[in-house]
């Protein structure tokens, strides 16, 4: 059970008899002279209750309450006066403090009132774990969209990475959704319920480094374009890492990091402590399949965000969108879907580049797309299809395409 209680008392006599007292019923303390001590403790999922005196110079024990409740709603804090009068405690109650206790008040009560606060935490925080496990159980199918072959493959070795506790490289064109995958990472992983905290590292200095290690209590630390890190940040985080195990680091980056560490632009040593794993993440372009599944939920997101009926998505759409590259990826998709949403889209189905040119299109980039996935095998790439073999030869000559030269 949690045992950890945050004390909170100016006056140091007080605040050692009061420490000495929790020591002897098994109880943690956390001993502080002020505000400005205290709130450096307070975390959200912190593991114990506050114990504050109401008066304090500075900021009051009414200051911390509030302070408390905006970081976690659910942390019990027990408030102490010596002004023990009825509107005292009235005010404490109506402000949300767990219980009000007037100075000096008996040990046995302090203890009783702080057990019962702890029972609470214990509850909530259990509660909450469960929560993230179920949430977490199939977090790689819930957020990592799409159906095909290629996507399937890649939910499943997330799932193979987050039972690791190694660093993590994730490599990915922009807009393939590498802070996404370092979440779900986190969500599998065996530190789910730890924090999960995001640096973005062109802008991390060797302090704010330093202060996310401190913070991450066991979790995650997802450095995004770790490439962006500036020297005095990269022998900052090789050093922390080198002697701190207290947080995994998932890194992300768009650009080759071995050609950056060869170019002499980022450490060798870090890198190859991050890449102790490596994911990558495929383009949509190698994933066309998953284009209408995308759009589609895309666009069901910003009706819902925007309180919009969701327009229908006609084939004619989806041949539109199938015919395009995707440079963007994933992230220009989502745009697409919110003019689509949004009603700022042209259907461009009856121009000159029309439907039948634009299926065709889509046709020929699935026939390619089959072929490269199964090596040239032109029957299991039918099978794969479900055409029958001859229309599958009759629509390769149409297009021109020859399964020997996938074969490599």
């Amino acid at each position: 059970m949690i045992r950890k209680v945050l004390l909170v008392d100016d006056d140091r006599p007080v605040r050692q008899a009061l420490g000495q007292t929790l020591e002897l019923a098994d109880l943690q303390p956390i001993l502080a002279g002020s505000y400005i001590e205290a709130k450096d403790h307070i975390t959200e999922g912190f593991q114990g209750v506050i114990v504050s005196d109401v008066s304090m110079p500075g900021k009051d024990g009414f200051a911390l309450l509030e302070f408390a409740q905006g970081v976690d709603a659910e942390l019990p804090v027990i408030l102490l006066s010596g002004q023990g009068d009825i509107p005292m405690a009235v005010r404490s109650m109506g402000k949300g403090a767990f219980d009000f206790l007037e100075k000096p008040c008996a040990p046995s009560d302090l203890i009783a009132v702080v057990e019962k606060a702890l029972r609470s935490r214990a509850l909530v925080l259990e509660n909450r774990q469960l929560r993230r496990q179920l949430q977490s159980s199939d977090a790689a199918a819930r957020m990592i969209y799409g159906k095909s072959a290629v996507s399937e493959d890649l939910r499943n070795r997330i799932r193979t990475v987050a039972r690791t506790t190694a660093e993590v490289l994730i490599l990915g064109e922009p807009g393939t959704g590498i802070p996404k995958v370092a979440e779900v990472i986190h969500m599998l992983s065996a530190a789910a319920a730890r924090p999960f905290q995001r640096i973005a590292a062109a802008s991390a200095t060797p302090e704010t480094l330093a202060q996310a290690f401190d913070q991450a209590e066991g979790g995650s630390i997802f450095l995004n374009e770790v490439a962006g890190l500036s020297p005095a940040a990269q022998f900052a985080l090789l050093e922390r890492m080198e002697s701190d195990h207290a947080a995994r680091i998932l890194a992300g980056t768009n650009l080759d990091l071995a050609a950056e560490a060869q170019a002499g632009r980022f450490l060798h040593d870090l890198y190859y402590r991050l890449d102790a794993m490596r994911l990558r993440i495929p383009p949509l372009r190698e994933r066309p399949e998953d284009i209408a599944v995308l759009f589609a939920t895309f666009v069901s997101q910003a009706c819902e965000q925007a309180a919009l009926p969701e327009p229908p998505i006609t084939e004619g759409v989806i041949a539109r969108l199938m015919a395009q590259d995707w440079p963007g990826n994933a992230r220009s998709l989502m745009n697409e879907a919110m003019r689509y949403a949004m009603g700022l889209t042209e259907d461009e189905t009856e121009s000159g580049n029309g439907l039948t040119e634009q299926l065709a299109r889509v046709e020929r980039t699935l026939l390619e797309e089959a072929l490269r996935r199964f090596a040239g095998n032109a029957t299991l790439a039918a099978q794969a299809l479900r055409v029958p073999r001859k229309t599958f030869y009759d629509k390769l000559t149409r297009h021109g395409l020859r399964p020997e030269l996938f074969r490599n």
